[in-house]
């Protein structure tokens, strides 16, 4: 499903978590002690979801433009 940037960035919090696990593709995964940061590629933007692997709950969520990247 296409999103723009800004309409992503004004759902609340958990529709954005939801929208990027369930539609969002993993480009990449990294685990720090107890933090697993997952970066995820959602139509023209990243989406890095933070989780605590000690709880299992989702800590915080950052949001990348990637201008260059999709730049023609």
């Amino acid at each position: 499903m296409n999103i723009s940037y800004y309409d992503f960035k004004n759902m609340p919090n958990q529709a954005q978590c939801s929208f990027v696990i369930n539609e969002g593709r993993v480009m990449n995964e990294r685990t720090v002690n107890t933090i697993k940061y997952v970066l995820y590629e959602v139509s023209h933007f990243s989406v890095e979801v933070i989780y605590n692997t000690l709880n299992d709950k989702i800590e915080g969520i950052n949001v990348y433009q990637n201008r260059g990247a999709y730049a023609i």
